[in-house]
């Protein structure tokens, strides 16, 4: 008998493939317009729009351009954070190095993020219905993945070529491994008492999430190390499917655990400590740091929390709504092991925000899909109280009034969306194309462009770089021994800059391109980089194709003090 109040099951698939259908449709809308800037005058003013596309591309970028991927003393984040780029380079083998082949393996993942959310979600409440035996009637997976679909802050940020995207997808996966974990008393004795076959095929289910959760924790981690504070959510899972019992628990984390730790191990010790520990640990010195402290903790937490309104006006407000309810009004959901594992999930990120205290919009991208996936799990709740209980008018107004909200919220982030989609702008892009023509056409000057946004430059143009900013040489040393013939600012060359530039350059002025819209970087400076000896002819000076000392291959770079000599 259906429950006054409630949808018939009958509907339920035609609206949830409605739902799927709106979000495939959006989800398509990503793919428009992939060299366009990152919207300018948006609310989400990042600097990762300027630089974090090459930077952590960069050792994929410059496998395929120079022959290898290490440059000794400047910024290779890809030693410590090696799996985007070797995704990155397994596209590029077949696209070559362009910036549109980086972003449409962005959008992919953003379609296997919303694919995972769905599945994870899906299993569940599959789960649950099964415990008490009844029947999945909920729409929660298809509003999630509807709301991560339509949102203007996921559209922005997983069109870029970003590490965030990925550490989000391995995250979901790692849940969903975890969710299929079992110990051998569940599963391998009580099949060896049916048939052999039965026992194989036990065995399998036993053996195979561990096996999954041993490969996806380090590839995490070598993903983008703050993975650590999301290992708590995958182990919430683990200690759901054990039954809540320490020794179940330790028979199936811990092989998966030291699968995890031997991949890692192997991976420092036979590739970063004899070939690229100083990259790996500047990586490390470079972020270890915090703007915390005991006179501003809470000043910092407070405004950890007030900028997750970046995620939405209305969405992160509903996000904390459905966490005070899971709390206060409803503390029977935590017993749906999922609902625990996404709020360890946000708030083990949202720890680290508050430590790092460097609040930039896309960090809270990891937040964004937790929060969103816990507002329809929390709220279905409302009406899935029990199949032969009438809603009560209470529970009716508050079913209706939740409603009411996710249908404003996803109105009006599609229409946000459909913005951006309608308005691309190319100021960045057609910038950087510019620079490429002034530069090769110029014969008489090394074609290596020294700049901040360098390796962003090198992914849309093809031109070799080198960071002004990052490294772990002193950028005077660095300069003299790569001989940069050009430099590329945002607005001003800095005193830093000029201090390490002018012993051995004289900067004279090309163009300036109006790019971007943020204040401080919103004109593109191109400068020629003369000899400063007054003597010296630069017309006579022969353009490399490769400078030498970039000219090495894997595990023969020299080192920054061989350089220095």
């Amino acid at each position: 008998m259906k429950r006054p109040g409630s949808i018939s099951f009958s509907v339920l698939p035609v609206i949830e493939t409605t739902l799927l259908v709106a979000s495939a449709i959006f989800l398509i809308l990503h793919a428009f317009h992939l060299s366009a800037d990152f919207p300018n005058h948006s609310p989400w003013m990042d600097w990762a729009k300027y630089t974090d596309e090459g930077w952590y591309g960069d050792g994929a970028i410059r496998h395929f351009q120079r022959g290898h991927w290490n440059v000794p003393g400047d910024f290779n984040p890809a030693a410590a954070l090696p799996v985007w780029p070797l995704v990155e380079a397994a596209l590029f083998r077949f696209t070559g190095v362009n910036l549109i082949a980086a972003r449409s393996l962005a959008v992919a993942i953003f379609g296997l993020i919303l694919t995972s959310s769905y599945l994870l979600l899906r299993r569940w409440q599959t789960l649950t219905a099964s415990v008490r035996k009844q029947p999945v009637n909920t729409l929660a997976p298809a509003i999630a993945v509807l709301l991560l679909a339509v949102s203007p802050f996921c559209y922005v940020f997983t069109r870029m070529a970003i590490l965030e995207p990925l550490l989000i997808l391995l995250t979901l996966l790692a849940l969903l491994a975890a969710s299929f974990a079992e110990t051998v008393q569940g599963s391998v004795s009580t099949a060896l008492k049916t048939d052999p076959a039965t026992a194989l095929r036990a065995t399998a289910r036993q053996i195979l999430p561990i096996l999954a959760l041993g490969l996806l924790i380090p590839l995490m981690v070598l993903t983008k190390t703050t993975a650590v504070f999301l290992l708590p959510s995958i182990g919430w899972i683990l200690w759901a499917r054990a039954g809540y019992r320490l020794r179940p628990f330790l028979m199936v984390t811990l092989p998966a655990a030291t699968l995890a730790a031997v991949i890692w191990i192997g991976y420092y010790a036979f590739i970063v400590r004899p070939h690229f520990l100083d990259d790996y640990r500047y990586l490390f010195s470079a972020n270890a740091y915090t703007g915390i402290t005991p006179g501003t903790a809470l000043s910092v937490l407070g405004d950890t929390l007030a900028d997750g309104l970046w995620i939405g006006n209305i969405l992160y407000p509903l996000a904390l709504l459905a966490i005070f309810s899971a709390f206060l009004l409803r503390p029977r959901l935590l017993r749906n092991p999922l609902v625990p594992a996404l709020l360890l999930w946000a708030a083990g990120y949202a720890a680290f925000l508050a430590y790092h205290n460097n609040l930039q919009p896309r960090y809270y991208l990891v937040l964004a899909v937790p929060l969103t996936l816990l507002i329809p799990v929390v709220f279905s709740a409302l009406w899935t109280k029990n199949n032969s209980e009438p809603l009560s008018p209470l529970r009716r107004l508050g079913t209706s009034s939740i409603v009411a909200v996710l249908a404003v919220l996803t109105v009006t982030d599609a229409h946000q969306t459909l913005h951006y989609v309608r308005h691309p702008d190319y100021t960045f892009t057609t910038a950087a194309a510019e620079i490429r023509q002034i530069v090769s056409a110029d014969p008489t000057h090394n074609s290596l462009i020294l700049s901040i946004s360098g390796s962003n430059l090198s992914l849309m143009t093809g031109l070799p770089s080198i960071c002004d900013d990052f490294g772990t040489m002193d950028l005077s040393v660095r300069v003299q021994a790569y001989h940069p013939g050009w430099y590329v600012a945002w607005n001003q060359v800095d005193d830093d800059k000029m201090d390490a530039l002018s012993p051995t350059y004289h900067l004279q002025r090309i163009a300036a391109f109006p790019a971007m819209d943020d204040p401080e970087r919103n004109l593109l400076i191109l400068y020629r980089l003369d000899p400063a000896t007054s003597g010296a002819n630069p017309r006579r000076h022969r353009k490399p194709v490769i400078p030498r000392l970039l000219q090495t291959s894997f595990g023969q770079q020299p080192s920054p003090a061989q350089l220095q000599h």
